[in-house]
């Protein structure tokens, strides 16, 4: 019994008085920080124009963003909600001038197409 007792106590002992405290530095190149900065000031402060093409409900609006994807593979497309509705919207145009020329081709196939911005 003392044995046990002897050989817990050496145990506890041991096992807390070797216990490591430590500290972690992570060390990273300082152009990540300043990418990262760049990054998230240049989404807050971006305009873009989107097209939308469509909208209705959730189901309605996959079959638009399904027909879009075949017509115009090269533009991307997002399914955005609005309550109550779901709103197709396509491309990313960072000027006017490019987002109306891809308006013009894109109204021929959507009549009720919108220019966002």
């Amino acid at each position: 019994m003392k044995t046990i007792f002897v050989l817990s106590f050496t145990m506890a002992s041991l096992t807390f008085g070797y216990a490591q405290q430590g500290q972690i530095k992570i060390e990273q190149d300082e152009k990540i920080t300043d990418l990262i900065e760049i990054y998230k000031t240049s989404n807050e402060s971006s305009d873009y124009y989107r097209i939308q093409v469509g909208f209705g409900s959730y189901s309605k609006a996959q079959n638009i963003q399904a027909n879009v994807e075949q017509d115009f593979p090269d533009l991307p497309s997002k399914i955005d909600f609005d309550s109550p509705t779901y709103r197709v919207r396509v491309g990313r145009f960072q000027n006017k001038m490019d987002a109306e020329r891809k308006f013009k081709e894109v109204r021929q196939k959507y009549p009720d197409a919108m220019l966002l911005k």
